[in-house]
């Protein structure tokens, strides 16, 4: 237990002003008990230095899979007044429009008697790894029409169908993308990037619903147990790596131009409506776009091999949804009694917008927005929806992950990838990746339990359980 934090309900913890100097607000985190041991005090500090950004609104928050970031602790979120407020590279991280989606199929898990085949057979189809390029030969046009239109882009060059579309939050494209404030360094890593999974913690996985909580919820989604699904989970790639790195030279700048005075450099902010604040926010508009197209392009390689190998047509793989991990984005929401428009930072947190809410497909309306919760190699991932109480309490938000409890550096240092291979294929899991290193860093014991986290999402009410999805095969980047 740290010092200085008080308990204002069972899952539910508060960091009050003083905590550290110059604090505007409060922080709030949802933790169990039994997560309270993997919670990093360093992860606490930077939810407390949020809190002292000018125009924060209500609380810094911290969903159950907190942990040490780049500024803002992961599994942050944060809203901005419009006026007095700012935007933050550290409030959405280095991939931006890092997210997952998932696609559901008519197969059954005993039908998939050629595992290894299949997995073979994505792996081929999927570039995968550091330095993966892709199939696709982007021209200068064709990537700026990419970073203005997302999802719509991918769709128009025959990846996938217009019915996917509807099936992304915001619509797979942010209409304030500025391609103009994108580099020339963040377009030459980008193009021969472009539907790639990349590597680090993105993944395919080929998974069973085995558990369903909700079950009309999940008929409306088309589960049922024993169905496969496919998760994907990747970004930006090197283009919202490049978006970052270059705007947070200039926010740096800024930030002492503006007389902001932070605790910590690495929450490098503009205001809002400053030169600076809106080129970053329109060239991170550009990089979340880009992640959704590669999405698209990665799933209509997925729904190749699926007809390849199992004669199963596009239109019986529909797209259930996706969703963005990190981001900011313009909403309104409900503070203090009054509608106020405010600027929300989602670093490793996930919408779960509920029922009624605008941009929810319309067959979701009265559900609430599907949300996607990815465990690990090894762990069980699961399909939720969002929900009123997230609303009125995390500007609609949710955790996104299971959240590391250990870093790449230490996994490697602890753990055998080949033993963990091996372990993953004794309980039935078979691991594709470019090389047995590039599994042993995430691996299920770097990783808090997703059961726990999403059982704390889930009793607070800021989202609840659909479907548990168990994994059969994962290709890693």
């Amino acid at each position: 237990m740290l010092e200085g934090i008080k308990r204002i309900g069972p899952c539910e913890w508060e960091v009050p002003r003083g905590f550290v100097p110059a604090m505007r607000v409060p922080g709030r985190f949802f933790l169990s008990d039994a997560l309270m041991e993997t919670l990093e005090e360093g992860a606490i500090h930077q939810l407390a230095n949020v809190a002292t950004m000018p125009g924060i609104v209500k609380n810094s928050l911290a969903m159950p899979d907190i942990h040490w970031g780049y500024g803002f602790p992961i599994g942050g979120v944060a809203a901005f007044d419009l006026e007095e407020g700012v935007i933050s590279p550290g409030g959405v991280g280095f991939d931006i429009n890092c997210g997952v989606r998932l696609l559901s199929t008519p197969l059954r898990a005993g039908e998939i008697t050629n595992r290894r085949a299949l997995i073979e057979r994505l792996f081929k189809a999927v570039p995968t790894g550091v330095g993966a390029k892709s199939t696709l030969r982007l021209s200068t046009k064709e990537l700026e029409a990419m970073l203005l239109k997302g999802s719509a882009w991918a769709v128009d060059q025959g990846y996938g169908t217009a019915k996917d579309i509807v099936r992304c939050e915001e619509q797979g494209q942010m209409k304030s993308a500025d391609p103009s404030a994108v580099s020339a360094k963040a377009r030459q890593r980008g193009m021969p990037q472009s539907g790639t999974l990349g590597s680090g913690n993105h993944f395919l996985e080929v998974q069973e619903v085995r558990e369903i909580y909700n079950p009309p919820a999940a008929a409306r989604m088309g589960l049922s147990v024993g169905q496969v699904c496919i998760m994907i989970h990747c970004g930006s790639r090197g283009l919202g790596h490049q978006v970052c790195t270059d705007h947070l030279k200039v926010l740096e700048g800024a930030t002492k131009r503006y007389k902001i005075t932070l605790p910590d450099r690495q929450l490098a902010c503009a205001p809002l409506d400053s030169p600076e604040g809106r080129a970053y926010f329109g060239a991170m508009a550009a990089a979340a776009n880009y992640a959704w197209a590669n999405r698209q392009v990665i799933m209509h390689m997925t729904r190749g091999v699926l007809t390849s190998l199992y004669g199963i047509a596009e239109d019986e793989m529909p797209l259930i949804y996706d969703v963005a991990h990190n981001v900011a984005k313009f909403e309104e929401h409900e503070v203090d009694g009054m509608r106020r428009k405010v600027c929300v930072h989602r670093k490793g947190a996930t919408r779960a917008f509920g029922p009624g809410s605008h941009d929810i497909p319309p067959e979701f309306s009265d559900i609430g927005q599907p949300v996607i919760i990815p465990g690990s190699m090894g762990t069980p991932s699961y399909l939720l929806n969002g929900t009123l109480h997230a609303m009125e309490r995390t500007f609609g938000s949710t955790c996104h992950g299971a959240g590391r409890v250990m870093s790449r550096s230490k996994a490697k240092k602890a753990l055998s990838g080949q033993e963990v291979k091996e372990a993953l294929e004794n309980e039935g899991i078979i691991v594709r990746a470019p090389s047995v290193g590039a599994i042993v860093d995430e691996a299920p014991e770097v990783y808090k339990p997703s059961a726990e986290v999403v059982r704390v999402v889930h009793d607070v009410g800021i989202s609840r359980l659909i479907a548990r999805l168990e994994p059969m095969g994962v290709i890693k980047g």
